[in-house]
């Protein structure tokens, strides 16, 4: 896992993909923290992203870094504790002018179930499973 977290670290932006309906959705997302042994993603209750999550919480993510790329597909389980939100919050204090973990608004997510694959053209991939 923590390969994963390091390799998004240093990717900075990573695409996440979820589904509404039969529509697939992706977009991009930068915030990756790791919180009590688990990985974690933010964002908002008010964007669709969070509803798509909602109905549907099997998401692949994938990321390209230095020639390789990461792929991980996963469940996103909601953690609406406090102390996870301000973790997040606090990895990443220029979200604070728009989200606060107290603000009803910030969501935050674990992985579970997780299977990352690190891929490159001049390597075999890498397979990592956690959560």
């Amino acid at each position: 896992m923590k390969r994963v977290y390091e390799f998004l670290k240093k990717a900075e932006t990573y695409y996440l993909a979820t589904a509404e309906g039969d529509q697939p959705r992706v977009r991009p997302f930068g915030t990756i923290n790791e919180f009590e042994g688990r990985l974690y993603i933010q964002t908002g209750k008010a964007k669709p992203v969070s509803r798509q999550i909602a109905a549907n919480p099997r998401v692949e993510l994938c990321a390209f870094c230095g020639g390789e790329w990461l792929r991980v597909a996963c469940e996103l389980v909601e953690d609406d504790r406090i102390e996870a939100k301000k973790a997040m919050l606090d990895a990443y204090p220029n979200l604070r002018g728009m989200y606060d973990e107290n603000d009803g608004n910030t969501q935050v997510f674990y992985m579970k179930n997780a299977t990352a694959t690190i891929s490159s053209f001049t390597a075999a991939p890498v397979e990592i499973r956690f959560g």
